[in-house]
């Protein structure tokens, strides 16, 4: 097998196929082909011993419109990096076994998704199950005698199943709500399936929640990390939600089970708990059971916090009591004492352990970058770490001291022909008198004496802090490098600034956190280097309900808008999405209950009750097979604007979702994003 060693000939490979040389080549700032070209790292291991990391890398080809994966290895001293795989199809999921003496995989180059396994050179490559459909997702148990995988098992009946004579009908017969959930019509549901592993394929295992119609673990986002095998491998702990139909499109109540292997029976261990748990971890010793529990049922923003389960005792403990911030990707220390755990504190996101032991909770790393990843690599932690001027790498760090070592640099070569914009961080008063955290970015050799545009960025979630993340999308260091400067503003209802700013928002889409948008762009405005007759304003999801809202309320702030995938009409979006519980929560109820006065307020606030005070040009974005907030939101918003006379554009992708994933399709959303914002912004 050919190997290529040097990422930088890879990344320059893949940047000269998207783009032409010249678009290239002595760049002083990043362009969309340059950004939507970056290698992508994604899914890493250590090795038993912690002295070898196998991690994954994402290669973007717009000309093939497709992004390749392959596999690399590392030492834990950051040397002797090595590409194992080349060219093979559909591979993710990269795990040690056989302590260390092997990597297992997902690959689909049999056809379906399927477990295989190498050696740690890339070569001896063997497949291990052939499980009609695939598996989506596995994990062996600590012996490795036996393997825990996923599946995706038929759910409900079909048209063909009613009507034989009809095979090629393409019609569904609905009975019930949630048909559909983000990106597909729900057809199937995920089932976990246990498999003795031999000598030969594996080709089926006991699927443990046999004739039970729900999703384990629970649809969209869930696998093997809502799994745990007992060190005895004797049990299996798992998340669910046990309800369908109705009851689930209302309901966040997600439990964690334990199964049995040689009995066959289940144990639920959080019932009596309203909202979700997930993440079971047994510890290393086996006495204990870890996991991340919300308090509230229907409230999917709810605290994250952190539970153990003595399994001897049955005593629960709630370990972060107190702490206002969400936890997130636990592991255990190996010495069962303490657990190591994710979470965003004004806006970075660092890595903390807590101690059991008298529940001492102690911040590892600090420093402006998110943490993306946590596992442990021998007597250090492996973790990926990004900013938002700097894409995602591995790196070691000392639990003790929060030393951290870069291991991995896969994008070197290209960020270093540019020159990187400046972050800086603000504290802003709001209207009703908090502090709120503002990322301000600064173009590349930014010079106070001029002026430049000006874009405010509005956040989706709405309950998810701008932190320092890395998008492929809305990448605010590109906006930077377009010669913009980025306003973000951390405004009322995210997280990682305590329980009541982020719940603030709940049933006030149109109320603080608008006045807190209009705050930020003012107060940074006031900076004379920023030219007011210059603004934009830009966001996705939540982000463009703020964009649709704010062009009614704006005063002429702003002289031009784009909004993706947002809420224009809020009653029809409450009548047309999936997860009722997010939209009874967050709206306050239903249009129709005429005594809920905070509904009544969240519905008499739709942006389209707004339309004629739009006096802005406006692109609208939006994805057809978004189940999410529906494409015809973005239609009608379009629309109205038409319809009003003003300057609007409509992008609409009849084969993307909520995101815009396809290489090609990306940068026709990048092209036309910046194209829309130069024809309004740098007259």
């Amino acid at each position: 097998m050919k190997i290529k060693q040097q990422m930088a000939a890879l990344v320059a490979a893949t940047a000269l196929a998207a783009a032409a040389p010249e678009q290239l080549a002595a760049q002083q700032h990043m362009s969309p082909e340059m950004m939507l070209s970056l290698a992508r790292l994604g899914e890493s291991a250590a090795s038993p011993d912690g002295k070898q990391i196998v991690y994954s890398v994402g290669f973007p080809s717009i000309k093939d419109n497709k992004i390749r994966t392959e596999f690399f290895t590392i030492t834990s001293s950051g040397s002797a990096r090595r590409q194992i795989t080349e060219g093979l199809k559909g591979i993710h999921a990269p795990r040690w076994i056989q302590q260390g003496r092997r990597i297992s995989y997902l690959s689909s180059e049999s056809g379906s998704s399927q477990l295989w396994t190498m050696a740690p050179d890339g070569s001896d490559r063997r497949q291990v199950t052939d499980v009609e459909g695939g598996i989506t997702d596995y994990l062996y148990s600590p012996d490795e005698t036996k393997l825990a995988y996923i599946r995706e098992i038929k759910f409900g009946q079909s048209t063909a199943d009613r009507y034989p004579d009809l095979p090629q009908a393409t019609g569904r017969i609905i009975t019930d709500l949630m048909y559909k959930h983000w990106d597909e019509w729900v057809e199937t549901i995920p089932h976990i399936f246990v498999a003795e592993l031999g000598s030969g394929l594996v080709k089926a295992g006991k699927d443990i929640l046999e004739g039970e119609p729900y999703e384990a673990p629970t649809k969209p986002f869930g696998g093997a990390e809502e799994l745990s095998w007992s060190p005895d491998g004797k049990t299996l702990a798992y998340s669910s939600r046990k309800k369908t139909g109705l009851e689930y499109a209302l309901s966040t109540n997600t439990d964690i089970y334990l199964y049995d292997l040689a009995t066959g029976q289940t144990r639920n261990v959080t019932e009596g708990n309203g909202g979700y748990d997930t993440q079971p971890r047994f510890s290393p010793d086996g006495r204990s059971l870890s996991w991340i529990s919300m308090e509230r049922d229907g409230y999917e923003a709810d605290l994250k916090r952190l539970f153990t389960l003595d399994l001897k005792t049955g005593a629960k403990s709630w370990l972060t009591e107190g702490f206002e911030c969400d936890v997130e990707q636990t592991v255990w220390a190996a010495d069962s004492k303490s657990i190591y755990f994710l979470s965003t504190k004004e806006a970075e996101t660092q890595l903390w352990q807590l101690t059991l032991r008298g529940k001492k909770l102690r911040q590892i790393t600090s420093g402006t970058h998110d943490y993306t990843s946590i596992a442990l690599a021998g007597g250090k932690l492996l973790a990926g770490r990004q900013t938002m001027v700097q894409p995602k790498d591995l790196y070691l760090v000392d639990p003790k001291t929060g030393a951290a070592q870069q291991l991995t640099q896969e994008n070197a070569a290209t960020l270093a022909q540019l020159t990187t914009p400046t972050v800086e961080k603000r504290w802003i008063q709001t209207t009703d008198g908090g502090r709120m955290l503002v990322w301000v970015l600064l173009p590349p050799n930014f010079d106070k004496t001029k002026k430049y545009p000006a874009l405010l960025y509005c956040q989706g979630g709405p309950q998810s802090t701008v932190s320092q993340f890395f998008s492929y999308r809305w990448n605010l260091r590109l906006m930077a490098e377009q010669g913009y400067i980025v306003i973000a503003p951390n405004r009322h209802g995210v997280p990682s600034f305590g329980k009541a700013w982020n719940e603030q928002i709940s049933g006030d889409y149109s109320g603080q956190n608008i006045q807190d948008y209009l705050t930020a762009v003012d107060e940074v405005s006031k900076e004379p280097y920023v030219d007011k007759a210059r603004l934009g304003c830009v966001g996705a999801s939540y982000g463009g309900y703020s964009t649709f809202y704010l062009a009614g309320v704006h005063q002429k702030r702003f002289s031009a808008f784009v909004a993706h995938a947002g809420i224009f009409n809020l009653e029809h979006q409450y009548m047309s999405t999936e997860e009722m519980w997010f939209a009874n929560w967050d709206m306050g109820g239903a249009p129709w209950d005429k005594g809920n006065a905070v509904a009544q307020r969240t519905f008499a606030n739709s942006p389209h009750h707004l339309v004629g005070q739009w006096d802005t040009p406006i692109l609208v974005i939006h994805g057809e097979r978004d189940y999410r907030i529906l494409a015809d939101q973005g239609m009608a918003a379009f629309n109205a604007a038409k319809l009003r006379g003003i300057p609007a554009e409509l992008l609409i992708y009849p084969d993307e979702t909520h995101w815009v994933v396809k290489p090609q399709n990306a940068l026709l959303w990048q092209r036309t994003f910046f194209g829309w914002l130069d024809k309004w912004l740098k007259k």
